[in-house]
């Protein structure tokens, strides 16, 4: 079967799990690993996609999309009537979309799973609805998106064993669902995701499971769901063996600077986290040396830029003491070149990360980084 999405591993470091690889997808090569931007509801919030293109010194190549947002606002028939997400919102490079099952399942009391699938409460309006297996298909489908994710059930942590069985089983037949509901393969490729919460046997169980489907790309689901980040770690020392070599693995909802480089070095390619734009709006910028909390009033008279060592629209135009200004005025500015900042100072940290894999400096390079940036 011929895929949408295809994987080439070009090289892997030498003393970690670092891989150095690209995507090739219908909208074009992804480098990785990656970090991508999201765009929850068809926009990467306070970025126009032009400016998404332009972060970095390579620029973004893929974003995220959520199925459960658009199926809920403005529709997935509108966007397919619009021609798709790509074209709806005038961005013209890859894109994967989740399942929308993160988001059905943190509504908590508003939904109930079955094996059918999950019956939630809109959180907008709380009109009643039903996700299935197929239903997510049928959504991503329309929105058109490069890669789709399955949909699955995200256990909570902590969560007893028990429990976590029965769900990662869910998660398998869920999947099967999912790949008999989808027919379009030479346009849109389907990821599969393990899950097993913090249970090392019970994630080897649901990698057997899911890699059986021989799909093109697999994703490491529920973890980063309040667990330590140690505990997070141990977890994927393992859980990145057990998926295939030769295609891409991606780590699901986690994108800050520290988490980025620990999974790189275990062997992960791809990354996705609202987190850049949602600090940004909380006026919290990432910089070389570490969190810039710009209400702070040190800033207040301060003209030098974000990060002397960045070399963003932002950090060229701005200084300190205006974005402190912008910010504790309220101005929509202030979002807007935060979020830009932040973006390009995680998308030019994967460029750099990738640029020492070649190099055989990876461990070099980290130690540099966190030498500046401090401890988290």
């Amino acid at each position: 079967m011929k895929h949408a999405v295809t994987f080439d591993l070009y090289k892997t470091d030498t003393r970690t799990k670092a891989r150095r690889g690209c995507l090739h997808t219908p909208h074009g090569d992804v480098q990785t690993p990656v970090f991508m931007p999201v765009g929850t509801q068809g926009t990467v919030k306070a970025m126009k996609p032009e400016d998404v293109k332009t972060l970095g010194k390579e620029g973004a190549h893929i974003i995220l999309g959520n199925t459960y947002h658009l199926y809920l606002r403005p529709g997935h028939e509108l966007v397919k009537k619009a021609g798709g997400l790509h074209k709806f919102m005038n961005w013209d490079r890859a894109i994967l979309t989740d399942s929308g099952g993160f988001q059905v399942f943190s509504l908590g009391k508003l939904r109930k799973i079955t094996e059918e699938g999950v019956r939630f409460a809109s959180y907008i309006d709380g009109s009643k609805h039903m996700f299935t297996p197929e239903k997510s298909i049928e959504i991503q489908n329309a929105l058109g998106s490069d890669i789709m994710m399955a949909f699955d059930e995200c256990a909570p942590y902590p969560a007893d064993r028990s429990y976590v069985q029965d769900s990662l089983e869910l998660t398998t037949r869920w999947l099967a669902r999912c790949k008999a509901a989808h027919h379009d393969w030479e346009r849109q490729s389907l990821f599969g995701i393990m899950q097993g919460g913090t249970y090392k046997d019970l994630r080897y169980e649901s990698a057997m499971q899911v890699t059986e489907m021989d799909l093109p790309g697999y994703s490491i689901g529920g973890l980063s769901v309040g667990e330590p980040k140690e505990l997070m770690y141990d977890v994927l020392d393992d859980c990145v063996d057990w998926l295939p070599k030769e295609k891409p693995r991606y780590l699901m909802g986690v994108g800050s600077p520290d988490c980025l480089f620990e999974g790189v070095e275990r062997g992960i390619d791809m990354f996705d986290c609202v987190l850049p734009t949602r600090l940004a709006r909380h006026g919290t910028a990432l910089t070389s040396h570490g969190e810039v909390k710009i209400k702070n009033a040190q800033y207040a008279e301060d003209f030098e830029p974000l990060d002397s060592e960045c070399d963003c629209y932002v950090c060229r135009h701005y200084s300190r003491a205006y974005l402190r200004h912008l910010f504790r005025e309220n101005e929509i500015l202030s979002s807007m070149l935060l979020s830009e900042h932040n973006l390009h100072f995680l998308v030019s940290t994967m460029e750099n990360i990738r640029r020492s894999i070649e190099e055989d400096r990876f461990l070099e390079y980290k130690k540099e980084f966190f030498a500046k940036y401090g401890e988290f």
